[in-house]
């Protein structure tokens, strides 16, 4: 594990398009079948990750929370199941079920769409506007395995009140921090 910060792309950037299976239901989804007309949160995750851990039971309690406000939430796990197979489509259904996830749980086999976002760790949060541009990048919150901080998901949360108000959402954000993805091995790109 590298502990790695979000590369935070620039404010404004368009959610790069995308079409991926879901780990849930095995359905190919794409970013217009899942997105909102409000804000689509797309997260990079995995089943593995402690930073991921440390914060999943939060998560979906944000997920149901401001889905049920119109907001979508998207999960993509792009890490490579060859060398860590824990990260599997098998053990990412497993894990959605155990948590209940309320969103899609995509699978980015050929990491395309990681690369694609300019996703660097797990987890990586984005808030796409209604015109799908970057409103936000950066961490749930500032709470990290061992620090003793509360898990709140106050900065994402801060985020999306913002969009739900219609107000601008805070330029000054904190990258995320976490495990890096788990590239190919064969692919240095």
């Amino acid at each position: 594990m590298s502990l790695t910060p979000s590369n935070m792309i620039p404010l404004g950037t368009i959610a790069p398009d995308f079409a991926l299976p879901d780990a849930i239901t095995d359905k190919t989804m794409s970013l217009n079948d899942l997105r909102s007309t409000t804000a689509t949160v797309i997260m990079f995750i995995c089943n593995h990750c402690p930073y991921v851990k440390h914060i999943q039971p939060q998560l979906v309690s944000v997920a149901n929370d401001y889905q049920a406000r119109g907001i979508a939430f998207i999960a993509i796990n792009s890490n490579d199941v060859k060398h860590y197979p824990d990260d599997s489509p098998e053990k990412m259904q497993q894990i959605a079920e155990q948590f209940h996830y309320p969103f899609p749980y995509l699978f980015d086999e050929t990491q395309a769409i990681a690369k694609a976002y300019k996703a660097a760790c797990t987890p990586d949060f984005y808030i796409f506007d209604k015109d799908l541009k970057c409103v936000y990048r950066g961490q749930f919150d500032p709470s990290r395995p061992g620090n003793n901080i509360a898990v709140t998901g106050e900065s994402l949360t801060a985020a999306l009140d913002a969009v739900l108000l219609g107000k601008p959402v805070d330029p000054e954000q904190i990258p995320s921090m976490g495990c890096n993805i788990k590239w190919k091995m064969d692919d240095h790109s």
